[in-house]
């Protein structure tokens, strides 16, 4: 009877033991657990707006063809070398739902056409079908009022159309993307439409622009240089490895 009770308090102990172990270990989980929800890896990477600093304006809108978004956000937001916040880069679109781009990513804007802050700079885009665009007056019209207050405009591809609709560069050489430029040319014959087979970039007064996609990169760069200087220009592009590129052989 002894032995019975002995081996049952043994075993009741043991049990005790397990689940003691089983909550430290359940416990030891919530506790990285509320670490890991507690650890915050963005904020460090959020450039909070200054507006004490040239503001760049990336027009959004369904079907933009991507790269021309990342090309200007990816040379205006680098820092200087001592990382110095040079500019604010801001996107925006007509509302604030999220668009969704050509290549079928979502991006959400910043801000809106009723709420943009004052510009330096608009960077206009393209898409492979700019009907929708053109015919929007709401986008035409945001053009037109923000080229009253920015320094430049710029347009890659497509977003050539969107100036030539919004007739705010009427006079001035622009060139778009290859392909495009007999037809631009009919549609606006007041714009000095250059031969993109043969232009690649064009600046003319506060007015640039690009064949787009990657070229984007160009005009991003060059109107970077006019802001800064040349010696940031050639950090940005190192920053960028834009050497690896050039030089690139498969």
């Amino acid at each position: 009877m002894k032995k019975s009770i002995f081996t049952l308090l043994i075993l009741t102990i043991i049990n005790i033991s397990c689940k003691t172990d089983k909550k430290n270990v359940n416990d030891e989980k919530v506790i990285i657990n509320q670490t890991e929800v507690k650890t915050d890896t963005l904020t460090k990477h959020i450039k909070p707006f200054n507006p004490e600093l040239p503001t760049i304006g990336l027009l959004m809108y369904n079907g933009v063809l991507q790269s021309e978004i990342i090309a200007t956000s990816d040379v205006f937001a680098k820092p200087t070398e001592d990382g110095k916040q040079l500019f604010n880069v801001v996107s925006i679109a007509e509302t604030k739902s999220p668009i969704t781009t050509e290549e079928g990513m979502h991006f959400v804007p910043d801000y809106t056409f009723k709420n943009c802050p004052k510009l330096t700079a608009l960077f206009v885009p393209s898409a492979y079908d700019m009907y929708a665009q053109v015919h929007n007056e709401k986008i035409v019209n945001f053009i037109k009022e923000k080229n009253k207050e920015t320094e430049y405009v710029v347009s890659n591809c497509a977003g050539a159309q969107l100036i030539g609709k919004s007739g705010i560069a009427d006079g001035f050489k622009i060139v778009t993307w290859i392909g495009g430029g007999e037809q631009l040319q009919k549609d606006y014959p007041n714009l000095k439409v250059q031969d993109e087979n043969l232009v690649t970039f064009v600046e003319d007064g506060k007015f640039s622009s690009s064949n787009g996609n990657l070229a984007s990169y160009i005009s991003a760069l060059k109107l970077l240089e006019k802001m800064t200087s040349s010696e940031h220009r050639k950090f940005v592009e190192s920053y960028l490895y834009l050497d690896r590129l050039q030089n690139w052989n498969e």
